[in-house]
């Protein structure tokens, strides 16, 4: 149904525009008679892609220069390695190009590689197995990870569109699709940036001449004695400037007690550094990211000759990486695998599809996916190493502390106890491991355990700042991507034809700064959790794997394969082919089903804060919150059977667009493919036919020469 709506759309195009093919033949005669293809170039980016024409004095003699260098290399016997120079970027071709294979590429690792590499990784590998978490770490990795990564790459440079293009044109039934990653993005990007808003409070803090975060203050009483504040003595320095200096906490969700001002100026400095940015789209963000996307590895290195240098530094590595082989038998393991797996790469928001849209026709998305994919768990593993040697070193001086307040104890009640006292004494229970295993995930390891770990360095002030200007700088780049799908898919909606996407960036940017408030009073750090549980983690396995699906049972998996073969001059392996039909689908379903088994045996709530006991106790979700969780799920997902309800009923929300550019035979005869018969693997595992169709049950996939020849029109 949905390929029969794509061949009555293009030819009813064909029809109103008949002009159009004309012109390109034209255009084309003319180009190939006056200027020759240079092949100078390795890729084609920017002012430096065919499509762009050089009117200046000097082009005569440089087509000169480059014909008599190729009679000469010819003479010689010399081949310079040929590139692909198309005869045209398309009508209404003026989608904007990275500036570089290399911006592109610290974009796209910048957006990966997040706070989650550092702050969730370590602490989901030590509370699952350690060593043995690496085992269905890298198989979700391969199943699920890797091959969804590919797949938004390849269709996003395909289709040269937004995740809402991209999907629309799939099937005006799957638009819902990019409606709804966009309102996923959204919706993170809300409370992403008050992280980010959070570690430039602490940036700021970390300039004092002693660290606000490493004495408990005092409390001054009205006849000028003092004492040591008693909530802070209960808990710890670091708990007590985290939750009451800079969160201000309440004692649960229902109650807010006041409005954290030091936070609201905060997000509004975050968001104009967002906006300032991105104001220019990838031409800006390109630039930002040569800093945001390096400087974290920077960081990182350096902690890491810092950390293993540190005494205890070899027990929290081991404590990490310890394999616990038993638990591999748990369920919940292999959710919590593939959950990270999922959310570290930035899958189903729409920014990979942004990125990779802006991308020549010809680039090499498979190598992209695998680079991208594979440095981000690399980052993962050093940021374990790196944070659980400065755990370690924090685990052994609570450690000796422990032991010497302990003998000190002991010698005290001897010199002055009697035998009676002694018999009766009790020393401080001091253990090594149960100080190991005082890690936390989230905010909790970067803005208690770690800072307290870093009160005991030597210049505490310099590492502090640094690790705070690190999580900013993670922050930020994955903060580029979300927005941009947001951004993107606005504007292949066309919901504002006429506003300059500067603006339109801004008016996004303050609307999310304006409703980010409502993390910034003192219950906002529990919205900010009910945020970060639930706003992305279902709908974004629901999106992904109505991915899966549109790709594998709606375009086709042979025409998604031709297609790739075309931009890459290789064909997909069988394996992607059966991640992408059968594996991935299964584990997304497979985490879902677990999730909700999880969440209906041991329910759900937060951690609150007891300000009386100096500890935080767990709380279940108040009906409001409830309500609030399941309409962020459904303001989500809902747009996907939505949209293709309506479009059975004749009702369009996305309108249907032109297809973009593809110069189908251009790449085929470049790469010298010929057309690719189906094996009997793949008629057996794909139901490949001899008619181009495909499908177990029903053909799917379309006409594949009809699609070539109106790409090439």
């Amino acid at each position: 149904m949905a390929n029969v709506a794509h061949l009555v759309r293009r030819q009813s195009s064909r029809d109103l525009n008949p002009q159009r093919s004309l012109d390109r033949v034209e255009l084309k005669d003319m180009r190939g008679r006056l200027v020759r293809q240079q092949t100078g170039n390795a890729v084609n980016y920017g002012t430096t892609n065919a499509a762009f024409e050089d009117t200046s004095p000097n082009t005569l003699a440089s087509v000169t220069e480059a014909t008599v260098k190729d009679v000469r290399n010819a003479i010689e016997g010399k081949d310079e390695k040929k590139t692909f120079c198309p005869e045209s970027g398309g009508e209404g071709e003026e989608r904007e190009s990275w500036d570089s294979k290399l911006t592109f590429l610290l974009a796209t690792v910048g957006y990966a590689v997040g706070l989650g590499n550092v702050w969730r990784f370590p602490y989901l590998a030590q509370k699952n197995g350690g060593g043995a978490f690496l085992i269905p770490y890298f198989i979700m990795l391969l199943i699920e990870g890797m091959p969804i990564f590919y797949l938004e790459l390849a269709i996003g440079q395909r289709l040269r569109k937004g995740a809402i293009g991209v999907w629309s044109q799939v099937s005006p039934y799957l638009a819902g699709i990019g409606i709804s990653s966009a309102v996923v993005s959204f919706n993170v990007a809300l409370y992403y940036n008050t992280i980010i808003a959070w570690c430039l409070f602490y940036f700021v803090q970390s300039f004092q001449s002693q660290l606000p975060w490493a004495e408990c203050p005092n409390k001054y009483y009205s006849n000028g004695s003092y004492e040591m504040e008693p909530e802070c003595a209960k808990s710890s320095p670091t708990q007590y400037f985290w939750y009451r200096t800079t969160l201000q906490v309440s004692e649960d969700i229902n109650t807010p007690e006041s409005f954290n001002y030091k936070i609201v100026f905060a997000l509004v400095i975050a968001w104009i550094l967002v906006y300032m940015c991105m104001i220019k789209g990838i031409a800006s963000s390109g630039k930002v990211v040569y800093v945001t996307a390096t400087f974290p590895y920077i960081v990182l290195i350096i902690f890491f000759f810092r950390g293993v240098t540190l005494k205890g530094m070899s027990d929290g590595l081991m404590h990490l990486f310890k394999p616990k082989w038993w638990q591999l038998t748990d369920p919940v393991v292999w959710l919590e695998a593939g959950t990270q797996i999922f959310f570290s790469l930035g899958l189903a928001f729409g920014g990979l599809i942004a990125f990779s849209s802006y991308n020549p026709v010809n680039n090499n998305c498979y190598r992209d996916a695998i680079l991208v994919s594979l440095t981000n768990c690399f980052t993962s593993m050093f940021a374990g190493i790196v944070v659980f040697s400065i755990i370690g070193f924090k685990a052994h001086m609570a450690f000796d502390k422990c032991l010497e307040e302990r003998n000190a104890t002991i010698l005290s009640a001897m010199s002055n106890g009697t035998s009676y006292a002694l018999a009766n004494f009790q020393t401080p229970e001091c253990d090594l491991q149960k100080e190991l295993d005082n890690t936390a995930s989230g905010t909790g390891l970067a803005f208690i355990i770690f800072t307290e770990a870093i009160n005991q360095f030597p210049g505490a002030q310099f590492w502090a700042v640094l690790f705070f200007l690190m999580l900013f700088t993670l922050g930020i780049d994955s903060q580029f991507g979300t927005l941009e799908g947001v951004v993107t898919s606005i504007v292949d909606m066309k919901l504002f034809p006429n506003l300059r996407k500067e603006i339109l960036t801004g008016s996004i940017c303050l609307v999310c700064c304006l409703i980010s408030m409502g993390f910034a009073h003192s219950a906002g750090s529990y919205v900010f959790v009910l945020f970060d549980n639930f706003s992305g983690n279902f709908p974004l396995l629901i999106i992904a794997f109505f991915e899966c699906i549109g790709v594998s049972y709606v375009y086709g998996l042979r025409r998604f394969a031709d297609d790739i073969e075309k931009m890459t001059g290789h064909r997909p392996g069988l394996y992607w082919l059966i991640c992408w039909k059968y594996l991935s689908p299964l584990a997304m379903i497979s985490i879902m089903v677990a999730t909700f088994v999880q969440i209906a045996m041991d329910g759900s709530g937060y951690d609150a804060w007891v300000s009386s006991e100096g500890t935080s106790e767990r709380r279940n979700w108040p009906t409001w919150a409830l309500v609030l969780i399941f309409t962020l799920i459904l303001m989500s997902v809902l747009w996907i059977p939505v949209v293709a309800v309506c479009r059975a009923f004749g009702i369009i929300i996305i309108e249907d667009e032109e297809k973009a550019w593809f110069p189908g035979s251009e790449l085929a005869e470049f790469h010298g493919l010929t057309h690719h018969e189906a094996t009997p693997t793949e008629k057996l595992l794909f139901g490949f036919r001899d008619d181009g169709s495909e499908g177990i049950c029903c053909p799917t996939g379309g006409n594949f020469e009809q699609d070539e020849e109106e790409d090439d029109d």
